[in-house]
């Protein structure tokens, strides 16, 4: 999943939202939760918004940020290696454990 961010100039409620476009060029939206550096890379952590009817399973996305030639613009791309999603998904739950009700699903 490569793909740009782009913010929206709603109001203030969304402004934590980022829409990023899916393989099939589908918007989809996501609530910017936290960005983390692991091993000197940065990741973001994002919560699918649910649609109305859709349930919402409450399964983050953590994607690598990567620099574009645009100054203004990163580049989210897919993590496929288990480890570093683990512990990047470490590092998130101890930073928001007061906040959040995590779930383990061993």
């Amino acid at each position: 999943m490569d793909e740009n961010n782009n913010v929206p100039e709603m109001d203030e409620e969304l402004d934590n939202i980022i829409v990023l476009n899916d393989e099939d060029g589908k918007e989809v939206q996501f609530e910017f939760l936290d960005l983390v550096e692991y091993d000197q890379e940065e990741y973001v952590i994002l919560l699918p918004v649910s649609e109305e009817g859709e349930e919402d399973l409450g399964e983050v996305v953590i994607l690598k940020v990567e620099d574009t030639e645009s100054e203004d613009e990163d580049s989210y791309v897919s993590v496929d290696d288990e480890e570093v999603l683990n512990a990047v998904f470490e590092i998130f739950k101890e930073k928001f454990k007061d906040e959040f009700n995590f779930v383990d699903e061993d």
